[in-house]
């Protein structure tokens, strides 16, 4: 992996747009303290050097559910019955195509992938569960903690 040079002022960008990615280069510009200019070149400059990956919003599963329905949110350990570095790819790469994967994290010890899946129900997790683990033969064991409350969701990365 290449060396990526970058400074006191880029952590600070990345920080305070990882908090609140929706402030214009203006506000963003003087809560770092540097110039508009210089704020939106050296973002442009992260992006490309992929440190952004991409800007989205998060949303309010509690304020959802009212119009959407509850929906099924699970934590599901996988193993794998052998550990080839082909089969750990192969898997990988169903779990993470299929749209009810919201995370996929290969983990070592205990199981071998450990995925956050949300689906609309119960038998929306059976379909996924047939999809990615009853068909492939290489599934070893599954177990799948179904979630009662989200207490806390912080996807950002700690920089300091």
């Amino acid at each position: 992996m290449e060396q990526i040079d970058i400074d006191t002022i880029d952590l600070r960008l990345l920080d305070a747009l990882q908090r609140d990615a929706s402030l214009s280069n203006q506000d963003l510009a003087a809560q770092v303290h540097v110039s508009p200019p210089t704020c939106l070149r050296r973002v442009k400059r992260l992006r490309e050097l992929g440190l952004i990956e991409r800007q989205i919003a998060i949303l309010s599963t509690d304020r959802l559910t009212p119009i959407l329905g509850h929906g099924l949110t699970a934590v599901v350990e996988i193993s794998l019955e052998r550990q080839s570095a082909e089969l750990l790819a192969d898997f990988e790469q169903r779990a993470v195509a299929d749209e009810a994967v919201q995370q996929c994290y290969r983990v070592t010890p205990g199981p071998d992938f450990v995925l956050i899946v949300q689906v609309h129900d119960m038998p929306g997790y059976q379909a996924l569960a047939q999809r990615l683990f009853t068909q492939n033969a290489n599934v070893r064991n599954v177990r799948a903690f179904f979630s009662v409350k989200r207490a806390k969701f912080a996807p950002g990365v700690r920089l300091a």
